[in-house]
């Protein structure tokens, strides 16, 4: 009976044994093809992953199939997108290619080498322009302006402004208004916050005189941004925006960024209304102005040497006058030309002193050595008032300006596009129609241009034997170069060199403690947060002690 029932359980087991495996191997071999494809996909994946990072080497940015680099650019937007560029260029030896999505016109060629922004600057500038891609990303807020321009409407634009420039009323104009700016408005207003002992945004203050006096000396008008109380100012918010948001541009696909304008979406939502308080400004310039000149006589007319004014007495190619349209955009881009580099430039470089106190003291000393050579040093304190030729002597000063410059440019990047076939000096193959992006913040980063310490703020790299010496367009371009060189590059230093001069003469100006400093993404360098300081007065022993220990600069 036991061996029976032993016999009949073993049986039993067996055959359930039999019939479990089996279901087994049944269930194997149905579902053996989904677990070879899902090995399949999964070595393809791996496959993918190592070859996109494989490219890095040779790329420069890991190459992804349909998305190209643009999980890295993302990554970049997310931190400093300048610092990224600067650390692919370095490691590609200044020029890489970057690789959009398929199917999108994220496709360019990014460059810091010299021999490169000459030949494109330069050697071959007709076979450069900004480009068509260029025109239509930032056309709704700079138009036909002389920055967004080619060929004639460009010609014509550079031409005007260039007599304008180097006239002698001109320059006499620009030196006075600077002069009633900076010792009627901006050391009052510098004075009263000092006293108040309350911490100022110093790069709304300088974006405040640099923009009342770009109107001035272009448009005629002064809109008082710089007064006390500082009023707020609807045009300089909108205009900001609007440029932070033209800038975006040119990192989304043209076809989604076109789709949100179409549809009034986010960011272009955004730039749209900006861009209506920019326009609100400068059609009531252009109104103003007309108005005032229907009722001048020709004699003053003929006084006026205004640059809007000038432009309102050309005619075009038709033989008529310049479209209302026309000089909206000549206002905008000789704002964004005036306005926001030397502010921008003056804010870094009063942020770089902050760090480097020594060069601070060698700029003071420059300060009190001109001073000291006047036959006539009655003006002490707040009364003291920087001349003309005192301002152009100050080339140590002129030295930290340029190092400023060097290392956080007013504009980081700019941008052109290849009429014909091309190939640039470092053997890089261009070709028609191809985005070209010149990096000018990552030149200032570069050993092989610079030297090892090219991310030190050393302005004895400018000095020989003491005097300024200017580099190459093609190596410092921050006023960009050849046919383009900026018209108002003496006055930016002029206009830098003043208010610096005149700032450090009276005041210490101290970063506020852990205030975060990084650029923001926009047309122009602005600093994200601001840079809020403090102002310390420096009294007259502290200003003889430098006179009595100055080394000669």
């Amino acid at each position: 009976m036991t061996t029976l029932s032993i016999t009949t359980n073993f049986t039993s087991s067996s055959s359930s044994f039999s019939s479990s495996f089996r279901d087994f191997l049944v269930r194997g071999l149905i579902y053996l093809p989904e677990i070879k494809m899902v090995e399949i996909f999964l070595a393809i994946f791996v496959f993918l992953i190592i070859h996109s990072l494989r490219q890095r080497k040779r790329q420069g940015l890991p190459n992804w199939p349909f998305v190209g680099m643009l999980p890295s650019l993302i990554f970049g937007l997310r931190g400093d997108m300048y610092e990224w560029v600067s650390n692919v260029l370095c490691r590609q030896n200044g020029t890489f290619t970057f690789r959009g999505p398929w199917f999108t016109n994220l496709y360019c060629i990014v460059t810091s080498d010299p021999r490169n922004l000459e030949y494109l600057l330069k050697t071959n500038f007709s076979n450069f322009p900004k480009g068509e891609y260029f025109r239509n990303t930032v056309r709704d807020l700079l138009g036909d302006g002389i920055f967004n321009a080619d060929d004639k409407i460009w010609q014509t634009q550079r031409r005007t402004a260039s007599l304008e420039f180097h006239s002698a009323k001109f320059r006499q104009m620009t030196t006075e208004s600077l002069l009633e700016l900076v010792h009627a408005r901006l050391l009052p207003v510098l004075e009263d916050t000092m006293n108040q002992s309350i911490p100022i945004d110093l790069q709304d203050i300088l974006l405040r005189l640099t923009f009342d006096n770009v109107c001035m000396i272009a448009f005629g008008v002064d809109p008082g941004c710089l007064r006390p109380g500082l009023p707020e100012i609807p045009f300089a918010r909108a205009f900001e925006s609007a440029t932070e948001a033209t800038i975006l541009r040119f990192v989304i696909p043209t076809v989604i960024w076109k789709t949100m304008r179409f549809f009034n979406l986010g960011t272009e939502r955004k730039l749209m209304k900006s861009i209506e308080g920019v326009d609100d400004f400068a059609q009531e310039v252009i109104r103003s102005r007309k108005k005032e000149l229907s009722l001048e006589s020709s004699v003053d007319n003929k006084q006026r040497t205004d640059l809007l004014t000038v432009f309102m007495g050309l005619k075009d190619e038709q033989e008529q006058p310049f479209s209302d349209k026309f000089l909206r955009d000549i206002c905008v881009n000789f704002i964004l030309a005036g306005r926001d580099t030397s502010s921008v430039a003056l804010s870094w470089f009063f942020w770089l002193l902050n760090q480097n106190p020594e060069v601070e003291q060698k700029i003071l000393s420059e300060i009190c050595g001109i001073i000291n050579e006047r036959e006539d040093n009655k003006e002490k304190g707040n009364d003291f008032v920087l001349k003309p030729e005192e301002v152009k002597k100050m080339e140590y000063l002129q030295a930290a300006l340029s190092e400023a410059l060097r290392l956080y440019p007013s504009v980081p990047v700019d941008h052109k596009e290849v009429l014909e076939d091309d190939k640039f000096p470092d053997g890089t193959v261009v070709k028609k129609g191809t985005k070209v992006v010149y990096a000018i913040y990552a030149m200032g980063r570069m050993e092989e241009i610079w030297g090892k310490d090219c991310r030190e703020f050393k302005p004895e790299r400018w000095l020989n034997n003491g005097h300024f010496m200017s580099e190459s367009a093609y190596k410092f371009t921050a006023f960009n170069g050849g046919p383009r060189l900026c018209l108002g590059k003496d006055f930016a230093y002029y206009q830098m060199k003043f208010a610096a001069a005149s700032i450090l003469y009276r005041y210490r100006v101290v970063v506020v403690e852990n205030h975060p400093v990084m650029p923001k993404m926009a047309l122009t360098m602005y600093m994200k947060h601001g840079l809020k300081v403090k102002l310390l007065r420096r009294d007259q022993s502290e200003i003889q002690t430098i006179l009595n220990s100055m080394k000669n600069y």
